[in-house]
């Protein structure tokens, strides 16, 4: 037998910011099931205030995202699906979100999906097929893009785009092998 009371009473209690994160944090990328939006690190701001209220921010990886309604709404589930139905997902464009926000742990998952993820931003990256050179004619180093079958840094662009526009499609030189990269922002 189920104690009204106390059924009631967890319902009415007030989340903890850290219960919250939690909960936001292990929605998965629609678009990269392996990831989670905190892997990605699109996931930028959790407040619950004095009235149990939840706000969520989030910064797409791009603002024209198809995924972010998605993401939006696996958010406002997840937190609901513990109790908690007063959520207000809000989307934070500024800062831009960057490659450089995604954790450690979210690179590492890329590559063993076989995506090789993105280096630091450089924003004079060549836009020849191979990237042989280790600087550009500025002496603004070029961002080497290993391949994630065989690890070699011979590789080239086949397509700007792949299966997501915040991916390339690339092949490696050495092993032959088609891959996608996460480019860097």
């Amino acid at each position: 037998m189920v104690n009204i009371e106390q059924s009631s009473d967890v319902a009415t209690a007030r989340p903890t910011v850290e219960e919250i994160t939690r909960l936001a944090a292990s929605v998965a990328d629609p678009e990269i099931p392996n990831l989670t939006i905190a892997d990605l690190g699109i996931l930028r701001d959790v407040r619950v205030g004095e009235d149990g209220r939840i706000e969520v921010d989030l910064t797409p990886t791009y603002s024209g995202c198809p995924a972010v309604e998605a993401i939006e709404s696996d958010v406002r589930a997840a937190i609901a699906g513990a109790g908690y139905p007063a959520v207000t997902v809000r989307r934070v464009l500024a800062p831009a979100w960057t490659t450089d926000w995604i954790s450690a742990e979210g690179r590492q998952k890329l590559a063993e999906v076989g995506i090789a993820p993105p280096g630091p931003v450089c924003r004079a990256a060549s836009t020849a097929t191979t990237e042989a050179a280790t600087a550009t004619a500025t002496g603004q180093p070029v961002a080497f893009v290993h391949c994630p079958h065989c690890g070699s840094r011979e590789t080239e662009i086949l397509s700007r785009f792949s299966s997501t526009a915040c991916k390339e499609l690339r092949r490696c030189c050495s092993c032959s092998e088609p891959f996608d990269h996460f480019k860097p922002l």
